[in-house]
């Protein structure tokens, strides 16, 4: 097994973003025993409407800690303060490290075109470290690579300057229990600062299984738009009636920045999916 034995790494923003964007398939990873790490470039310190900075900080790296051992996988919180993430050349110093130390197959990260700047910040920080991982004289003080991971975008809807284009493709219903699971640690989140955001904090059942039910109700409400802009593509991984019916799933674009896969090596690293880049 350990010499089929995949490690994924999944550079996001903010503590959650990894979980809400890609907990299908790090789900599945930790299913068939490969190793998954999880990491926030920033503390997260600015998510909440009454929680001071610090405090916030504290509660969800705690949170994010929960929402890794849900599944088996490490979870790193940065300490860059939350809303303040710029692809300096000292955070792509610090990812170079990360993926090095790691030596992930595939590597996840947000696109440059997205609504929130610390987003972007990671997805350019990111292309900026993905060739220099295998040049020696660039952070030598971690061994560099031999080889490119593959690198990929976490799922959007963002249209401008450019859409996403969906290069794999992942029906993640049997693990969406699993997610909300994940979704959940992250309580601070999910039942204070996104319903303050979108004023629905009355909304917001108190008991625990309650929660839990909301909360499926609001993930698929998040993610049925993205079935909904991709249902031509489901429809050509999946066929006409299964690709239809689709409500939850999960979709890739492979980054030009790191290695070039094809289907058989898609296949490998997106276990289930359906890849349409061949």
């Amino acid at each position: 097994m350990e010499e089929n034995r995949l490690r994924l790494l999944i550079l996001g923003a903010h503590p959650d973003d990894a979980e809400y964007h890609a907990g299908g398939l790090a789900s599945i990873y930790r299913q068939l025993g490969h190793d998954v790490k999880m990491v926030s470039l920033t503390d997260g310190s600015a998510g909440h409407h009454k929680k001071p900075r610090a405090e916030l900080a504290a509660v969800r790296r705690e949170e994010a800690a929960a929402a890794g051992r849900e599944i088996g996988a490490s979870y790193e919180v940065w300490d860059i303060p939350d809303g303040e993430l710029m692809p300096t050349l000292e955070v792509r110093h610090r990812v170079i490290r990360e993926i090095r130390t790691f030596a992930p197959d595939l590597v996840l990260t947000h696109r440059t075109c997205d609504y929130h700047p610390d987003h972007r910040a990671v997805g350019q920080a990111v292309q900026d470290a993905s060739f220099l991982v295998r040049v020696p004289h660039v952070v030598p003080e971690a061994p560099p690579l031999r080889s490119d991971p593959v690198v990929a975008y976490l799922p959007d809807l963002f249209t401008r300057p450019c859409p996403m284009a969906a290069d794999v493709v992942l029906e993640i219903t049997e693990h969406v229990d699993r997610i909300v699971a994940m979704l959940a640690c992250h309580g601070s989140q999910v039942f204070e600062w996104l319903p303050y955001l979108d004023g629905a904090t009355d909304r917001v059942p108190k008991e625990e299984t309650e929660r839990r039910t909301w909360l499926r109700a609001w993930y698929a409400a998040c993610v049925r738009p993205r079935a909904e802009r991709f249902r031509r593509e489901l429809i050509a991984a999946y066929g006409e009636a299964r690709g239809r019916a689709i409500e939850f799933a999960e979709l890739y674009e492979i980054s030009q920045y790191g290695a070039r896969p094809d289907g058989e090596m898609l296949r490998r690293l997106f276990p289930s999916c359906v890849p349409l880049l061949q």
